[in-house]
């Protein structure tokens, strides 16, 4: 009896998370995915996942829908990817759906990128392709990329997700950075103006977390993006939560630009990403 009354509860959950049409195949691809047990079951931890994955897609899918409108087969590249998390429920909600779109999962692990593969066929993803390359060096074939995704890019691939959607004129740009280390290095032993705000090594950290973001969002600014930065979800499902979301409106800004360059000029130490701008 508990065990039915447990096994009740988490479908209930599923379906409050996961509203479908096709309740079977996305039990399946969730289950596929280690979301869900063998046994279907979904617990703190997959709830939690599922949740802010599910979050992220309902965040994008207005500009996906927009793309879909624009461009008789937009592309989607999601960087870093992993085990494509996100890649297989932005195309199960919503480009599969619309019969259109192509998504390209971008992973350095030959592993997850095989096992992408045969879970995309036995899925009947046939608009889903993997490249098998570090973000720093992926090409796509046609050239041609209309979103770009990060989730949890750590430190500098963030950067690398962001010369990549600069490189292919992508249209939306979404980035969960994780663990920014290179600011907080380069400001080691920095006596500038501002040094009392990282002097100890603990708000270093922060601090450099921080102002790399910053840093982040007034580079895609000068380049033409309107930029918005927000939580993804609340301090108890990640501490890496922080969602930059780049949509191009512009060739370019220069007020972005002069802001970048004060700043810069402010701190005394200059990213690599900075680079680019060049």
């Amino acid at each position: 009896m508990a065990r039915n009354r447990k096994k009740a509860l988490e479908n209930s959950a599923l379906a409050e998370l996961w509203p479908s049409q096709r309740p079977e195949k996305s039990v399946a691809l969730l289950k596929a995915l280690h979301i869900l047990t063998r046994e279907g079951a979904l617990n703190a931890d997959s709830r939690r996942k599922l949740k802010q994955v599910l979050h992220l897609t309902q965040i994008l899918r207005p500009s996906l829908e927009a793309l879909l409108k624009e461009s008789e087969e937009p592309v989607l590249a999601d960087l870093g990817a992993g085990k494509s998390y996100l890649g297989f429920l932005l195309y199960e909600r919503i480009l599969g759906p619309a019969g259109r779109g192509r998504v390209v999962g971008v992973e350095a692990r030959t592993e997850l990128i095989e096992a992408s593969r045969r879970l995309a066929k036995e899925s009947g993803f046939e608009r889903m392709d993997f490249v098998s390359s570090p973000i720093a060096q992926a090409t796509l074939s046609d050239g041609r990329v209309d979103m770009v995704t990060a989730l949890h890019a750590c430190d500098t691939a963030t950067d690398d997700a962001i010369r990549f959607a600069l490189r292919h004129e992508a249209k939306t740009i979404a980035l969960i950075p994780c663990c920014q280390a290179e600011i907080a290095q380069l400001l080691k032993g920095e006596k500038g103006p501002l040094h009392q705000l990282w002097r100890h090594p603990i708000q270093r950290r922060e601090f450099g977390a921080h102002i790399t973001n910053v840093i982040r969002g007034l580079v895609l600014e000068s380049r033409g993006y309107r930029v918005r930065v927000t939580e993804l979800t609340g301090l108890e499902h990640s501490l890496k939560n922080e969602l930059i979301l780049a949509e191009r409106h512009q060739h370019g800004n220069a007020q972005a630009k002069a802001e970048l360059d004060r700043l810069i000029d402010q701190l005394g130490v200059r990213p690599a990403l900075l680079d680019i701008m060049a």
